[in-house]
């Protein structure tokens, strides 16, 4: 697959297309890449013309060391449909991928087709000591990544996947899931330019400036909710809230997995998401 790069907001964005169709944009989550999309980039661009990308401060995109708001992210995600001409997209944004969704449907409705979010939340807690909690936890991962990747990523997958699904990673970290990824592809991702603590500060800066709770009302575009039962990260009730205050909504609980759905239990979300697209009964 061929990297492009996009001149977007002073600084570039780096992005993979591919398909043909109705053009769908991927919004990756926090101190990941585009790459996080590995179960879903092949499956959908059978259908619609796909446009993963790394958010400033990610993967191959720029780097600029100043604090990020999740407006900041949604004028990215503008600018490069700007870039590739795209007047009007679905929107599928997952965890911090899903908050940054939530900005760009409330301030540019007009470009929004339909909006998946996927395991995420309205608003992020106002505590600055969680804030700060969090963005540590962050900064001690990359740490240990450095020092030993396998363990770190297994440490780090007991809060994603299912206890089932995490033994079977382990047994076999070479075996092919769904045919789209196993242990070791995940955990070379996981290496691959990974969010630096600089990376992570401004990202954390980002979390902080999000709480869209009273304005989910102006979002009225279709939209699919999916959330997973056994999320710890956002779990099922934040989600239920979004819901709750978007009209033209609907809501989906995948039970028996947490955060990392997408990839767990990828080819039902997959179909999940390819007929709500596509205006067919889910």
């Amino acid at each position: 697959m061929t990297e492009f790069f996009a001149d977007v907001n002073g600084i570039k964005i780096c992005y993979e297309v591919q398909g043909e169709g109705d053009p769908v944009a991927l919004i990756h989550g926090f101190g990941v890449t585009k790459e996080e999309w590995i179960c879903q980039f092949e499956p959908l661009s059978q259908y619609f013309r796909v446009v993963r990308f790394d958010n400033r401060g990610s993967g191959k995109s720029d780097r600029p060391n100043t604090p990020y708001t999740m407006e900041l992210f949604a004028d990215d995600t503008r600018g490069l449909m700007d870039f590739l001409k795209i007047e009007k997209a679905h929107i599928i944004g997952w965890s911090v991928g899903g908050m940054i969704a939530q900005h760009f449907a409330i301030k540019y409705p007009e470009r929004v087709n339909k909006l998946i979010l996927i395991n995420t939340t309205a608003a992020w807690p106002e505590e600055k000591s969680g804030l700060e909690l969090y963005k540590n936890g962050q900064i001690a991962r990359y740490e240990a990544r450095l020092k030993d990747p396998v363990k770190t990523f297994f440490d780090a997958a007991k809060m994603g996947f299912s206890r089932n699904f995490l033994k079977l990673m382990k047994e076999d970290p070479k075996k092919k899931f769904h045919g789209l990824f196993s242990a070791e592809d995940l955990i070379k991702k996981s290496t691959t330019n990974p969010a630096t603590p600089q990376d992570i500060r401004n990202q954390t800066h980002a979390l902080g400036t999000h709480n869209v709770l009273e304005r989910l009302h102006l979002i009225n575009s279709e939209t699919l909710i999916i959330c997973a039962e056994k999320d710890r990260q956002m779990p099922k009730l934040v989600n239920l809230k979004i819901h709750e205050g978007i009209s033209n909504s609907k809501f989906i609980v995948l039970e028996g997995v947490g955060h990392a759905s997408p990839q767990e239990k990828a080819p039902e979300i997959n179909q999940m998401m390819i007929d709500f697209l596509k205006g067919r009964k889910i």
